[in-house]
């Protein structure tokens, strides 16, 4: 059983964490996580986790290193674990904006790196995670994959497109839950109350996500079935239409890939 040291251990890093065990693929023994404050750490440790605020030693220690931590931060971690860095570990970056090329600058050019781009819906097994990698194996790209599995679902993407990920899934889920919210608000004014109207909305767009992953069907496919000649669903759609719902949202997405590409160097 291999072991793994997530650097980090935020909210993706203990979620990867616990969905890690809670799949099987591992025991909470064979995970050790990294803070630079150890108290952060009891939850983890009460679970059976190691945990420690020593990030060199930790992953001294592991077969795969997971770093979660902020593009600002990471230059200075990375700096720390390079001289305990080994060739036959697999280091796994979910660090926004931070190329392969760019781990390697510091760990050395011989590191075997797989990025990943998980969402915050790791939390409850439901991610959409993107993995890349410069010249990593066949082999561990489908370790990786198997780890972020447990977790929700994986596409295996070309590097150049992993900021574009960043900003269709990662920030994208926030793009969701606002979408979810003014829909929310919208019920409110049509006279429903706020918690009503919010169940709805929720339980509405979970069901048109799970429309499309179920049937495979394109979104405008199921559109055409629920909009009718003069009726009322597709008056609603124009009239957000004409005011730029899709074109606001694609633009939000590109500026988001945008900014996401110079989070590590900014």
């Amino acid at each position: 059983m291999s072991k793994i040291t997530i650097v980090g251990s935020g909210n993706i890093g203990f979620s990867l964490a616990k969905g890690l065990v809670k799949s099987g693929q591992y025991k909470a023994a064979d995970i050790t996580l990294t803070r630079r404050n150890i108290a952060a750490l009891k939850q983890e440790a009460d679970l059976g986790f190691g945990t420690s605020d020593q990030n060199a030693e930790a992953v001294s220690q592991a077969d795969i290193v997971v770093l979660a931590i902020l593009p600002q931060q990471l230059r200075k971690v990375m700096e720390e674990i390079q001289p305990v860095v080994r060739t036959n570990q697999i280091i796994v970056s979910v660090v926004s904006g931070v190329s392969c090329a760019d781990v390697k600058t510091v760990l050395g050019g011989h590191s075997v790196v797989v990025r990943a781009m998980p969402n915050t819906a790791i939390a409850i097994g439901q991610s959409m995670t993107c993995i890349a990698t410069d010249n990593a194996t066949d082999e561990v790209v489908a370790q990786v994959e198997a780890l972020f599995e447990a977790v929700g679902a994986v596409v295996v993407i070309q590097e150049d497109l992993m900021t574009s990920a960043t900003a269709l899934c990662a920030c994208g889920i926030a793009f969701f839950l606002r979408a979810i919210r003014a829909a929310s608000q919208g019920g409110v004014e049509i006279g429903f109350h706020a918690h009503d109207a919010l169940k709805m909305a929720v339980q509405t767009a979970k069901g048109a996500a799970d429309l499309l992953l179920q049937t495979q069907n394109h979104p405008e496919g199921e559109i055409d079935k629920v909009t009718s000649p003069k009726g009322c669903t597709i008056a609603g759609l124009n009239e957000m239409e004409h005011h730029g719902f899709s074109s606001a949202f694609i633009k939000g997405i590109k500026l988001s890939a945008k900014k996401a590409g110079g989070l590590y160097n900014d």
